[in-house]
């Protein structure tokens, strides 16, 4: 079983996707994590995250067990893999990866931007998760100033997450290739008003309606 799980930064589809992997027993992937990494790597290396190329390598190069480094959180982090993330050749890149992950038994829940209208538009349920903008920032504020509590980073501020998140859902909304947007036969699970626990829910019905439609187990 393959589920596909969409939305914009901060809607709160991370959440959702792992405790819906959980819950059926499946796998589950991030796939933003993929280019966060490819950012975090370029950067690391100190090479410009606007060059198509070096993003394309750093793409193939990428080791799947690094995908659980925790600064692939951090603020700069998501800015740079929201910019490597346009480019096509780097998606191209990164698809065979996802698609191996999806169709290994029993499945997988993979959680992004384009899961059910690009990698996996055969998914057997597919759930597009959003909220008011101004409450995904909310949502990214606080769990960023943790971050930064803990860390004694640089402090963030609400108004600068609130910006940051219009960035990034400009970028990944214009785009030209693989932009956000729901797919047709997606549910539209709208957070702005749910706890995590209601949304899992809202999900999991209607997941076990698709399900007994589709006639899958």
């Amino acid at each position: 079983m393959i589920i596909a799980v969409d939305g914009p930064a901060a809607s709160g589809k991370g959440t959702l996707g792992r405790m819906i992997a959980r819950h059926y027993g499946l796998r589950y992937l991030d796939t933003g994590s993929l280019y966060r990494a490819v950012a975090r790597d370029l950067l690391a290396k100190r090479l410009d995250i606007r060059n198509v190329q070096a993003a394309a390598g750093a793409a193939h190069a990428l080791d799947p067990a690094t995908l659980d480094d925790p600064h692939l959180r951090d603020t700069g982090i998501g800015e740079a893999a929201s910019i490597v993330a346009g480019f096509p050749e780097v998606r191209q890149a990164l698809l065979e990866f996802q698609h191996k992950i999806a169709r290994a038994a029993p499945g997988a829940v993979l959680d992004g931007r384009d899961i059910g209208t690009v990698v996996c538009p055969d998914a057997d349920a597919k759930i597009f998760v959003n909220a008011k903008v101004e409450i995904r920032a909310r949502r990214r504020y606080l769990e960023l100033r943790q971050m930064s509590a803990a860390d004694e980073g640089e402090p963030v501020t609400a108004h600068g997450v609130l910006e940051m998140i219009r960035r990034r859902d400009e970028r990944d909304r214009k785009r030209a290739s693989s932009p956000l947007h729901a797919a047709e036969d997606a549910y539209l699970l709208e957070t702005s008003d749910l706890s995590i626990e209601a949304a899992f829910d809202a999900a999991v019905r209607w997941i076990e309606r698709k399900i007994g439609r589709n006639g899958s187990s």
